[in-house]
């Protein structure tokens, strides 16, 4: 049996392909009760199609996981650089990240 006192190390490998990156200003959020749905896209001006470049499928626990650690970076970030600017509200029309609408389990 795995002692979980411990932490387990893990060599992660970055392949070149992924080390790349993809460029996103959209993120398309769906869940149900086992998973969530997170479609990276991007919009660009003038280009009235936007393609899914990478899907990312994790369980409630990891999502969670993932949010608080996307908070403490900000936080590091923040302390480092500086307060990072959001300009104006999102608005029905807008694009990028935005935050949580009431009502809906989709987040632009």
């Amino acid at each position: 049996m795995a002692d979980h006192g411990q932490q387990q190390q893990i060599n992660i490998e970055l392949g070149e392909k992924e080390a790349e990156g993809i460029y996103s200003n959209l993120a398309i959020i769906t869940h149900s009760p086992a998973e969530f749905v997170i479609d990276f896209t991007r919009v660009l001006p003038g280009v009235p199609k936007a393609k899914v470049h990478a899907r990312i499928i994790t369980t409630p626990q990891h999502a969670k996981l993932l949010v608080n650690a996307l908070a403490d970076n900000i936080q590091k970030y923040e302390k480092t650089f500086g307060e990072i600017k959001i300009q104006g509200e999102p608005t029905a029309g807008s694009f990028g990240f935005q935050p949580p609408t009431s009502g809906g389990d989709k987040v632009h």
